[in-house]
C-alpha cells in the first residue's frame, strides 16, 4: 500500500488527534496508509528551541517514509494555504514524489486575496493580484497531480470537514 503523508494545518485544531485518526481511517478505505504529522507522544515540556527542531525532524522523517503527499490547502491565517504545508509540498516536489491537494474553500485565490487585502492593511497594496482563476497560487496548483480538489457544488466547507479530503482520496486512487 502507498504511504500518504497527510500535510496540513489540521495539527492546530483543538481535536487534532481525532482529525488525524479520521483521516487515517479514510485513507485505509481507499487502500492507502495515512501518515499524519501528529505526534501525541511528543514531550511538550522541551524548551521551545529543542521542541520545534524535534517537530521538524519528526516530520521530515515521516515524509521520507512516504510515497505521496496529500495536502490540506484550505486557506489558513490568510488568503493562501499554510506556509508549513507548502514547505512539505515543496519537499515532495523536490523528491519527485506525487503530490495531491484539496481545499475546503470554494472561493478562488484572487477573490480571497482581494477580500484579505480589504481587511488587513497591505504594504504591497499597489502590486497586482495573481488572477488565473485558480484555487491558489499557480506554483501550488502546478505542483499537484490534477490540481486542487475543491468542493463539488461551489460552496465552501468547514475547515475540518473531511468531505473534500475524501474526494481527493478517490482521485488519488484513480491515478495511483
Amino acid at each position: 500500500m502507498l504511504k500518504a503523508y497527510l500535510a496540513g494545518p489540521d495539527v492546530f485544531l483543538p481535536h487534532a488527534a481525532a482529525q488525524a485518526e479520521a483521516k487515517i481511517a479514510l485513507c485505509a478505505k481507499y487502500g492507502l496508509t495515512g501518515i499524519a504529522p501528529f505526534n501525541p507522544d511528543l514531550d511538550l515540556s522541551l524548551p521551545p528551541a529543542r521542541l520545534w527542531r524535534r517537530i521538524f525532524a519528526d516530520d521530515v522523517r515521516m515524509m521520507r517514509d512516504c510515497d505521496i503527499i496529500i495536502a490540506n490547502l484550505t486557506p489558513f491565517r490568510g488568503a493562501s494555504a499554510d506556509a508549513g504545508t507548502l514547505v512539505e509540498l515543496g519537499w515532495f516536489l523536490g523528491m519527485a514524489r506525487p503530490a495531491y491537494g484539496y481545499s475546503n474553500s470554494a472561493e478562488g485565490f484572487a477573490t480571497r486575496t482581494r477580500a484579505h487585502r480589504a481587511l488587513v492593511p497591505d504594504p504591497m497594496a499597489g502590486l497586482e493580484i495573481e488572477d488565473f482563476g485558480l484555487a491558489d497560487n499557480l506554483m501550488i496548483e502546478g505542483a499537484l497531480a490534477g490540481g486542487i480538489v475543491l468542493p463539488p457544488d461551489g460552496f465552501s466547507r468547514a475547515f475540518e470537514s473531511l468531505e473534500v479530503f475524501e474526494r481527493c482520496l478517490a482521485s488519488v486512487g484513480s491515478r495511483a
